[in-house]
């Protein structure tokens, strides 16, 4: 039986992907002098690169000394002391120049560091531990900000990858979500979630610094179609369901992928390899879509419960599966 997966089209992505892990990034990093010195070293262990496509530019922000600024930066993060030092001048000129300037400081109130900055509150980020301020604020603001850059921060700084990767996670998990809803063609769906599941899983490879090769791919293509049959049986049963069947469909392409992804995310940061996962990562998958099916008669009664169960379908820990 043919796969139901596009390969020449999963090997096309993953080109893509590979390319877009080696793009350029060029990153400002401006330091008031009285900033937190666990601030100052946490960014310091954070940003240091794994290969010389990702070039750092680190100045310190002092009265009456223009720092120059060059158009092809990528981003400028300014780490926030006082605010005394002409930091607010040098926000000023990234943001005349549309560079993406994040203002990070370490604060109950994110608006305490913005006003000491004179920067917009959404580009400012705040946290009372610098490794929170760090790894999460920071990093969710720049998966955000440089989107099409994403994979090449996750390759360049290991503190980026599970940003990067939670996000191609959520934004596989709705586009599922959306396929399984109004896609009303009995079985047209699952070919489209299962392509969306490989090329999000090679997207978490590559944050993880997997490399990715055309047998590795053929490889994933194999295994996750493999388990098309068995999945396809459960979601007809779930369609037998009067009324809510599209939106249990939706339910699976959202919870599935979820674990999925989630998994995947497990495997990784305990080191293990995409070869040796991706048959852990269908099983999670899977035993996600039959909980759903377990528990259709629950999502029968209200929108509100339907959510409800959605929402439960986020593994804790994907390893137990």
């Amino acid at each position: 039986m043919a796969l139901p997966i596009n390969v020449p089209d999963l090997l096309r992505s993953s080109s893509k992907i590979n390319a877009e892990r080696e793009e350029p990034l060029r990153i400002v990093i401006v330091v008031e002098p009285d900033a937190p010195d666990t601030l100052i070293d946490t960014v310091r262990g954070r940003f240091k690169p794994n290969t010389s496509n990702a070039r750092l530019q680190i100045e310190v922000a002092e009265p009456g000394v223009h720092i120059a600024l060059r158009d092809i930066s990528d981003v400028l993060i300014a780490l926030i002391g006082s605010g005394r030092s002409g930091i607010a001048d040098v926000l000023a000129e990234a943001r005349d120049r549309a560079i993406p300037a994040l203002a990070v400081g370490l604060a109950v109130d994110l608006r305490d560091v913005a006003a000491r900055a004179a920067h917009p509150y959404a580009d400012t980020v705040a946290a009372l531990d610098a490794e929170r301020a760090v790894d999460s604020e920071a990093a969710s603001w720049l998966v955000e900000r440089l989107s099409g850059k994403r994979l090449a921060l996750a390759h360049n700084f290991a503190f980026m990858r599970r940003a990067v990767a939670d996000e191609a996670i959520k934004a596989t998990a709705i586009q599922n979500a959306l396929i399984g809803t109004i896609v009303i063609i009995p079985g047209a769906d699952m070919p489209l979630m299962t392509l969306n599941q490989s090329k999000m899983l090679l997207q978490i490879a590559a944050a993880y610094g997997e490399r990715l090769g055309t047998d590795r791919v053929r490889e994933l293509a194999a295994v996750v179609g493999g388990a098309f049959a068995l999945r396809a049986v459960a979601r007809q049963l779930l369609v037998l369901v009067p009324g809510f069947g599209w939106a249990i469909k939706g339910a699976i392409g959202y919870g599935g992928t979820m674990a999925m992804g989630k998994a995947a995310v497990v495997y990784f940061e305990e080191g293990f390899e995409l070869s040796e996962m991706t048959v852990k990562l269908v099983l999670a998958r899977d035993a996600a879509v039959d909980r759903i099916r377990r528990d259709r008669h629950v999502l029968k009664n209200t929108a509100a419960e339907l959510v409800e169960a959605r929402a439960s379908l986020e593994v804790d820990d994907p390893s137990e599966l």
